[in-house]
């Protein structure tokens, strides 16, 4: 290794093949795409090896760049956790804290927790990903993700804050125009909302026992936003299938009704609201954080 920044430049080239660009890259680390250019350069001049074959639209990896890449993952990885373990020593929460979640739990219930903690401790700083995408702690270098449904098997650190259940909402004037429905089966003759993306069809299949095909002529309204879907049912568009965490506050309002049919046997199956970490021992600003949102959410949760 003959250049004194190697790390750096490493660091930065494993930034760029996750990216999946250099214009994402140097967003990321607020520099010019140019400046990020000229360290992959540097990297690829000391190593005297192409690491990426490039295009005027995209890249791909060398078999050189592929090893190197695959090395420095485990490398930097090790790294990052070995600075927030000695870190951990000093008990001033303060750094930067990487998270990621749901749009909509981030808005409703992240953000809060983050401006209070904001006051508490003015040397933390936090990197929040709004995203419906399973992000992963390990290959992302995040310290939290906001994970929701039933838990794989993992070496990951789970932190479960609620339970997580589905309900079915209407309005009050849906209700009074369209009226109740008493059973599964008549929520076939009822407008319905749905999930824009994934298998949320599927659900309404598994309440309704039809197919997709049969289940999509109700829908009347879809989206890829859960909180769109949820004022579309405050607005009388339809019935909803969501998360109480999304619709539970408008049913506490009264603003929505909540339709419990069956008993809600599609609850039957646990499955929570976790908070996965991959660090055995937390460094403090990671601890105060979860703390922070634990209480947030409360027990019964805050939503129920």
């Amino acid at each position: 290794m003959r250049d004194p920044r190697f790390a750096e430049h490493l660091a930065v080239y494993v930034d760029v093949v996750r990216a999946g660009s250099f214009s994402a890259t140097s967003r990321r680390r607020a520099v010019t795409p140019s400046a990020v250019v000229r360290q992959i350069d540097a990297l690829e001049q000391d190593l005297g090896v192409a690491l990426l074959v490039r295009s005027t639209r995209a890249f791909s990896m060398t078999d050189a760049g592929r090893h190197l890449f695959e090395r420095a993952q485990r490398l930097l990885d090790e790294l990052a956790d070995t600075h927030a373990e000695v870190a951990a020593f000093d008990s001033e929460v303060s750094g930067t804290v990487r998270i990621a979640c749901f749009p909509t739990f981030g808005k409703r219930y992240v953000i809060p927790v983050l401006a209070s903690l904001a006051q508490q401790y003015p040397r933390l700083h936090v990197e929040l990903d709004l995203t419906e995408r399973l992000a992963d702690p390990v290959a992302e270098r995040l310290d939290l993700v906001v994970r929701m449904g039933e838990l794989s098997d993992s070496t990951l650190i789970a932190t479960k804050l609620a339970a997580h259940d589905c309900i079915l909402v209407a309005s009050p004037a849906y209700l009074d125009e369209y009226g109740v429905p008493q059973s599964e089966d008549a929520l076939r003759n009822h407008r319905l909302l749905d999930k824009l993306h994934g298998n949320d069809l599927l659900g309404w299949s598994s309440i309704l026992g039809a197919s997709t095909a049969e289940v999509f002529e109700n829908v009347v309204f879809r989206s890829d936003d859960f909180e769109a879907l949820n004022g579309a049912a405050l607005a009388g568009m339809g019935v909803a299938f969501l998360p109480s965490w999304v619709s539970g506050p408008s049913v506490k309002a009264g603003d929505l009704v909540r339709i419990p049919l069956s008993g809600e046997r599609w609850n039957e199956v646990a499955s929570g609201i976790y908070l996965l970490r991959a660090l055995q021992s937390p460094p403090p600003k990671v601890k105060a954080f979860t703390q922070a949102l634990k209480d947030y959410v409360g027990t019964p949760p805050c939503w129920s």
